[in-house]
This record gives C-alpha cells, structure tokens and sequence, in this order.
C-alpha cells in the first residue's frame, strides 16, 4: 500500500487503508487521522496531538481526586480532519468527545469562526468587466470609512443573546445606511436549514455590557463587520463546476454563478470568551490535583462547577452568536460593492457553518470541533434540501486556489465532522521568508484587497510597509498551504463527505 512521504518519516502513524491514519500512543485513546497517501501530516502536528492527549492522565487523576464524579470524566475517542496541522496548543482540525468534562481550549479563542456562502443573481461574464473598480470600493467598504455598520443597544443585546434573530427582531432600520440597505426578504425569513445555528440563545451578555452600551442610541465601532486576521477572509467565487447536479439544484447553484465566501469569527469576544472558560477552570480545580503539564484545564460536568460552567457556557454563547453576525455583516458589505459596481442584485444564503464549537449532550458527552465542520448526513423531516442531501461542508482552498462545497454524509467513523479548509503545510514564520519572485508572480494572476494598496505611489514609496504588508501576504500564499485537491478526494473516499460543487476565486479581502 503506497505511504506518503511524510507518513514516512513518521513512524507514529499506522495507514489502516487509503483514508485513515491510526495514532497508537501511551493514554489508550483512539485516535484516527482521515488523509490519502497524497496528504500530508506535519510531525509538528503529532507531536502536539500527543501532548493535547495527555488530557486523558488528567481526568483519570481528577477523577481519582474528586470522588462521585458521574460520569466519570475520560476522552473517549479523536478524530482529525484533512486539514490537520499545527495550531496553538490544540492542532486545528481535532475533533474531541469527551465524557463527564468539557475542555474551553479544545475551541479556543475563535469561538464559532465558520464559514458563510451564498448565492447570487450575477454570473461572473456579467462581474469581470467590473472587477477594477469593485477592488477600489472593496478597499473602501472594509477598510476606509465605508464599513458603518450602525447597532443600537437592543440589537447588540438581541445578537449577543439570540444569535441572527435577535440582530434582526425589529427587522432592518427605518432609514438604513451603510450595509444594512442590503438586507432583502431572504435575510428575515426561512433561515432554518440554511444555518447549522440561527443562534445559541442565552440568557444573558452581561460579561459584554460595554460593547452593547458603545456609544448610546445607534452607535458604530470597529469590530462588527471586521474580516480579521490570519486566514479569515471575504472571498467572490464563481461555480467553475457541478459534481453533484440534484443537490446544486437543491441548495440554488448552477454553472457561472457569482458566490460570496465569508470565513471569520468572534475575534476579541471570542478571545474574552475562552479567557473566562480558562479563568473558571483554573479557579475551581481541585488544590490536591497537581495543574496538567500541557495546562490544558477541562471542567468536569459535576454539580460543584455548574455556576462556573454556565458563566463559561454564557459567555461562550454571547461570542458564538456575534460570530453569526459578524459573517451576515460582512457578506452585507461584498453585496454593497457588488451593487455598487455591477447593479442591483439578489443574493440567497447557502449555508453558515461553524469550526469552533462544542456541543454538551444531556448523556454527558461533549463533542468540541477546533478547525473541524460538521458534516451531518441527510435526514430530518424531509422539508429541507440539508436534510434531503445532507449537510453543506464548506471546504476553501488557499488564497487563488479553488473551493469546494461538499454535502456531508454523516460518517460516525469522523464523528460526521469534516475539514474546514486545506490546511497548511508551512508554519506561518517560515511562509513569510518564501520567496518574492513567487509572490509577484500570485499578485500578477490575482488580486487581494487589504488596507494597503500597493499600487498607491505614496505607499510604494515607503518601503517599510511594502515590506510589512508583502510578509502578512506570504503567510496565507498558496505554497503555505496544502493542495485542495487531495484533501477533498480524502473526504469522499473516507465516506465523509462529497463533492457538489468546485468554485474558484475572483478577488479575496484579507484584513
């Protein structure tokens, strides 16, 4: 059976078959890596996924120490995704269930980053005329004072409490301006079955009462509507090709289609989310149990730390649903520019996906997904094309590279989880010192809009943040990342997921 290079030189790795990669290691955890023999696994990767592992020692010792524990806390099984690779404490793409505990750095501090696609009533002939002047308005509308997105308190609160129909409960404003005049009829109503979540309704935002109150009456700031940084993006595609014909038809997507691709999360929300989950489970973890040597902290599902959780779970919620509306905001403002430059215009939403979640079930299990989608199968009542074909999987190639939407098959093997991208195979630091002759040859072939322009003479001219601005770049080139293509061919042969689509890029915005 033919083995990958780096499977090679990894002798920790076990191939089952052409899909899955065995992790054998001391905590008697299963773990299994879905990736071909054309994929590649970072051994920087491994070496992290054993150190997350060391978790499983922790809960039997917790357990141990705090008697009674029902269920007794254990990680029951791992899975990862394609996309496996090296993260910041937590490979992305590690999808991890667990009994009796949850773990708030499983997800991290981009709770909820997902993706967000739709369709529109433009074809990309009708767009390419265009795309000069849609870089410019872009640049204006995400990073020079066209953005103004305004929120009163009550639409703050409704968001962080309820997710999109909170935002939206008055519907849109009476006199709307900036991205709000792109909200149509589809963006009020039918939005069940074309979110994994419309929402994650809490009780409470009281830990984000000072973005809520920002300002007084309808306010602005410069976090909604914000793209992010690292590989966050707002993308235009085109549907280059159907895999799938019934189910393109199904989800309102046909050959030369314009589409808009959001991938962003809750940035500094998340970030206070996931410190206040840490904070929680550093405060109440028992004084005879020695701190974990990876200080990765879970929280067992006991009634000791059921305050401590539903502050954690609250927050966690609050940042979860900003995340929502953070991609509905910036898919507003590609709308704007499309409209701007091409005409009026409709655009439908696809599908709205999570990669930063978990999900708590009454038996006492917790799935958490870091970098990993879900990828349900068909079921349900029948009434909706998710349930008619399964979940749409949104899987983004790198930057000028080809996407994919796939429809999920439910694979209990994955626990119905799929990949969220491609996944990188150089670490960021050693990305930016790649070679310039490559990344003028990317700029030539596609464009990028981020705050700085490099056409600009003035900008030109400073060195310094021609400089700054190429490294950010070579972080997200194409050669950091891995090929779409096997990725995505690893998915169908695992009975993942499967391709229904292939679209390609016409212009990315990178913050």
């Amino acid at each position: 059976m033919p083995i990958s290079a780096a499977n090679r030189h990894d002798p920790r790795l076990v191939r089952v078959d052409d899909s899955w990669l065995r992790l054998p290691n001391p905590y008697d955890v299963p773990v299994e890596i879905c990736a071909g023999p054309d994929v590649p696994v970072e051994p920087v990767a491994v070496d992290e996924l054993l150190t997350v592992l060391e978790t499983a020692d922790t809960l039997r010792t917790l357990a141990r120490a705090v008697p009674g524990l029902d269920p007794e806390p254990r990680v029951e099984r791992v899975v990862c995704t394609p996309d496996f690779h090296k993260g910041a404490g937590i490979p992305i793409g590690t999808v991890l269930r667990t009994v009796g505990a949850l773990i708030p750095q499983a997800v991290g501090n981009d709770v909820n980053c997902g993706m967000r696609v739709e369709a529109t009533s433009l074809t990309v002939d009708q767009l390419r005329p265009h795309l000069d002047r849609l870089e410019r308005r872009l640049r204006h509308l995400f990073f020079a004072g066209g953005r103004r997105i305004g929120l009163t308190a009550r639409q703050r609160e409704g968001l962080l409490r309820e997710g999109l129909p909170g935002l939206l409960a008055d519907g849109v404003p009476a006199d709307p301006v900036g991205a709000w005049r792109q909200v149509g009829p589809d963006d009020l109503a039918d939005l069940d079955g074309r979110l994994h979540a419309t929402g994650f309704p809490v009780d409470s935002a009281e830990d984000f009462r000072d973005w809520i109150a920002s300002g007084g009456g309808t306010s602005y700031d410069s976090i909604i509507g914000s793209v992010g940084g690292g590989n966050h993006f707002a993308e235009l595609q085109y549907v280059a090709e159907v895999r799938d014909g019934a189910t393109a038809y199904a989800w309102g997507l046909a050959p030369g289609q314009v589409v808009l691709m959001v991938h962003s999360g809750s940035l500094s929300l998340g970030h206070q989310a996931n410190a206040t989950g840490r904070d929680l489970a550093r405060a109440g973890w028992p004084r005879a149990v020695p701190l974990p040597r990876n200080r990765i902290l879970p929280i067992p599902l006991d009634e000791r730390t059921a305050p401590a959780r539903r502050r954690y779970l609250t927050a966690f919620g609050n940042a979860a649903n900003f995340a929502l509306g953070n991609r509905f905001f910036l898919a507003l403002m590609l709308r704007a520019g499309l409209a701007e430059v091409a005409g009026e215009l409709r655009s439908r939403l696809v599908y709205d996906a999570p990669h930063n979640l978990l999900w708590p079930e009454p038996d006492g299990t917790v799935l958490h997904r870091k970098g990993a989608t879900p990828a349900a199968g068909p079921g349900g009542d029948g009434q909706r094309p998710t349930d008619l074909y399964g979940e749409p999987v949104i899987v983004p190639g790198s930057m000028g590279a080809p996407s994919y939407l796939l429809r999920g098959l439910g694979s209990s093997r994955a626990l119905a989880s799929a990949c969220h991208g491609a996944g990188r195979s150089i670490p960021r630091g050693a990305a930016s010192r790649g070679g310039d002759a490559e990344l003028d040859a990317f700029l030539r072939e596609f464009r990028v809009v981020t705050p700085v322009d490099h056409r600009d003479p003035a900008v030109a001219a400073r060195r310094d943040i021609v400089d700054a601005w190429r490294r950010d770049l070579k972080q997200e080139a194409p050669w950091a990342y891995k090929e779409v293509g096997p990725v995505v061919r690893s998915l169908g042969r695992a009975g993942v997921a499967e391709p229904v689509v292939e679209l390609r890029p016409l212009l990315t915005v990178k913050g």
